[in-house]
């Protein structure tokens, strides 16, 4: 199981897990909760007490990743591979993304 912490203009707003068997959960932190002020970090993530799950990498999160010859480079100088959606998150959308939302890595 592999977690990060998802940050909205640097305050943290939720928790992605990616479980063993692949598939991911999204949740917001209750604070974020509690907070009206706080928005969603997308759409397609309102802001809900619930879990979110899917068998894929969200498509709000896999919009963030890098394409083409960026992805390439990207995993070539991370040593991922390709094919590790999460990892290439954890190491391309932790300092600077398009919009307000970024990514952390947390050491389980």
């Amino acid at each position: 199981m592999r977690k990060a912490r998802i940050l909205y203009k640097d305050e943290v707003a939720g928790m992605l897990t990616q479980h063993d068997d692949g598939t991911f959960t999204f949740k917001y932190n209750d604070n974020w909760l509690d907070n009206p002020g706080k928005p969603a970090i997308s759409l397609t993530l309102p802001k809900s007490e619930k879990e979110f799950h899917s068998n894929h990498l969200f498509p709000f999160f896999y919009n963030m990743l890098p394409e083409g010859s960026n992805k390439f480079v990207a995993c070539k100088l991370n040593r991922i591979d390709p094919a590790d959606y999460f990892g290439l998150l954890m190491n391309t959308s932790k300092y600077d993304s398009i919009g307000a939302v970024t990514v952390q890595k947390m050491d389980n």
